[in-house]
């Protein structure tokens, strides 16, 4: 688990295709590696990666075919930016929000513009996931823990302070910039405990019929 409070900036300095799936390794910069051991988890662009190889100035992790058809891993390429994050542990300070690293899909900015000092960012998401997206809700953004400004169908708005713009990669972004998205945890598992016992059932899930069915859907 993770925060969403981006400790350093790290770099892809390489990927190794192997045996159908991806291996990169990441140089950690800043990022202090004295705690970290074979087998820990490092969020990288809100990716969570497993370290395997610790080489001193970084680390090696294995990408699975699921994660990389998933997520931008597909796109990285050697010399881009990645924001880095290490696993929470029970003494870290929860500055952001409850982070799985489990991405939920790609999105794409479509605006950046200037707003005050700050800067306001435009990023429409996947249609699919637009239902968990609410104002003033948290979002994941390449794992940044973000606040949601606005909301206009699966478009949102973000504002990034000056920090946020120097410490991560939201510095790099421009309108078509791809985008790791992970919605808040606590929307994916309140749907599916509203669906009850037919959770269970294949292709379950909430519709306008089974809202109207439960009571929450009155003309």
């Amino acid at each position: 688990m993770f925060t969403g409070i981006v400790e350093a900036l790290g770099e892809i300095v390489a990927t190794k295709p192997k045996g159908g799936d991806l291996r990169v390794r990441v140089n950690t910069a800043d990022l202090d590696l004295s705690d970290v051991q074979l087998g820990d988890s490092i969020a990288t662009n809100g990716v969570c990666l497993t370290v395997v190889e610790l080489p001193g100035d970084g680390y090696w992790a294995d990408v699975s075919v699921e994660t990389i058809n998933c997520t931008t891993v597909k796109d990285w390429q050697v010399g881009n930016a990645v924001n880095l994050e290490k696993a929470l542990t029970p003494e870290t300070r929860l500055g952001g929000h409850i982070v799985s690293g489990h991405v939920d899909g790609v999105g794409e900015v479509v605006s950046r513009d200037k707003d005050a000092r700050s800067e306001r960012f435009t990023v429409r998401a996947p249609k699919e996931l637009a239902k968990y997206i609410a104002h003033k809700g948290s979002i994941t953004v390449d794992g940044t823990s973000l606040t949601v400004n606005a909301v206009n169908g699966s478009e949102f708005e973000l504002n990034i302070v000056p920090h946020t713009i120097e410490k991560t990669v939201f510095g790099t972004y421009k309108a078509g910039t791809q985008v790791n998205l992970e919605v808040d945890v606590i929307a994916r598992y309140l749907e599916r405990l509203l669906l009850g016992d037919k959770a269970a059932e294949k292709d379950a899930g909430i519709t306008s019929a089974f809202l109207a069915e439960h009571g929450f859907n009155k003309a």
